[in-house]
This record gives C-alpha cells, sequence and structure tokens, in this order.
C-alpha cells in the first residue's frame, strides 16, 4: 500500500467496471523501456509493468495500477538496508504516522508489519486514517520484496494492496523500482475524473516513497 494517499474516494458515481481496467494503462503517460530514470526524482507514475520477486507480482488485472522508479546515489547495501528497516519508516517517511512489526528478527518472507497513513479531507471524503496490515510474501535479499494486505479505515478501505520493490546496482549508484495494485469494490465502479483521481493518488503514493527513500539515503551518505 502506497504512502502519502491524497484525497479518500468514496461517493463516486457508478461505472463500468470493464472500462476502468481499461483506464488504468491510459491514467498516466508509460515509461519508455529505453529512457533512463532521472537521478533528481522519480520517473511520472505508470501502469504496473509486470516485474517479479521470486515469481510473483502485482495482480495486473486489479482495478488501478501503478508503477515508478528512481535512481539513488549510494550503494545497493545502504538503500537496501534502509528500505527493509520497516521499524524505522516513521522516521523518514512523511505520510507514515506509526509502525510496528507483528513479529521479531529481520524482515523475511513470512513477516508482518502494521502502519498507518493519514488521508486528508477531500472532495469525496472526511479525514481519515488508514491502518494497513502488510504481509511480505516473497524477499530476496537485496534484490526484491513484495507484500500484500488491506488497507482499513472509516471513510475508506482498500480491500487488497499489493506492493513490488526491485533494486539494481550501476557504477556505484541504485535503481529502485516500485509497482503496486489495489482492489475494492468501489474501484470497479470509477470512471473519468473519479477513476483518474483514484490512479493519480496511488502514483502519488508511490513518487513520496522514492523520494523520501532517496533522501534520506542520500542524506546518510553525505553526513558520513
Amino acid at each position: 500500500m502506497a504512502v502519502g494517499l491524497a484525497a479518500a474516494v468514496t461517493g463516486c458515481g457508478p461505472g463500468d467496471g470493464d472500462e476502468s481496467r481499461a483506464r488504468s494503462s491510459a491514467a498516466a503517460p508509460a515509461v519508455e523501456p529505453s529512457a533512463e530514470p532521472s537521478a533528481e526524482s522519480p520517473v511520472k507514475a505508470a501502469p504496473g509493468k509486470g516485474e517479479k520477486c521470486d515469481g510473483m507480482g502485482i495482480d495486473l488485472e486489479a482495478p488501478v495500477t501503478s508503477s515508478s522508479e528512481i535512481v539513488i546515489n549510494a550503494p545497493l547495501r545502504q538503500v537496501w538496508e534502509t528500505h527493509i528497516d520497516v521499524e524505522g519508516w516513521a522516521g523518514w517517511q512523511k505520510a507514515i504516522a506509526t509502525i510496528e512489526r507483528l513479529d521479531p528478527g529481520p524482515l523475511s518472507d513470512t513477516s508482518k508489519f502494521r502502519w498507518t497513513t493519514p488521508v486528508p479531507e477531500s472532495k469525496f471524503s472526511p479525514a481519515d486514517t488508514l491502518s494497513i496490515t502488510s504481509s511480505v510474501k516473497r524477499l530476496e535479499p537485496g534484490e526484491c520484496v513484495i507484500w500484500e494486505g488491506p488497507a482499513i479505515g472509516k471513510a475508506i478501505s482498500i480491500d487488497k494492496g499489493v506492493h513490488l520493490w526491485t533494486f539494481t546496482e550501476k557504477d556505484g549508484v541504485t535503481h529502485v523500482h516500485t509497482e503496486e495494485s489495489w482492489e475494492a469494490a468501489f474501484l470497479d465502479s470509477l470512471k473519468g475524473p473519479d477513476y483518474d483521481a483514484v490512479a493519480a493518488m496511488l502514483g502519488g503514493g508511490l513518487d513520496l516513497w522514492l523520494q523520501d527513500l532517496k533522501a534520506r539515503v542520500e542524506g546518510s551518505t553525505a553526513g558520513n
């Protein structure tokens, strides 16, 4: 589940589910396969691209999917260790209010954690807080991790979010790719501006996470 949700999404008008799914591929411009991501900011969020972690990926048939990527000027080991230190997220992610591990030991493919993120008031809904319980499904150290789980709030809820991260290092810098899918009954009814707002919300959350990760890692590197 991406952090930094920008708006609530209940109260949207009904629409055709197939039309909504088709629009998920057009909600944001796709990243050209040969394009190099900027080292300064994430690439424009695009629909999920189907990357895998030990054979598992997001649900590309979900009503809403998105992906983004960034280059971090630091070795992969440092980026990876910062990212999987779940209990430390609240110290550098602006949109995380609370975070707790639900099991001991290093993060693994059986780990679970619970965290909360605020949803500001919007034209769709009053202010809310989502409680997200994430279960890690695959983890390849230094390469990838994928988790999934519900996000529950009073005004909005996502039945299942699946979030994939992949990491590669070249010439001393690290490329981070992330993509996510959302499933919820109300998402099938969205169309037009309401659908676009939700797709942009997911993409914005991915971008925010990447920007915060880059700032945290590069700030730590500069301080050494």
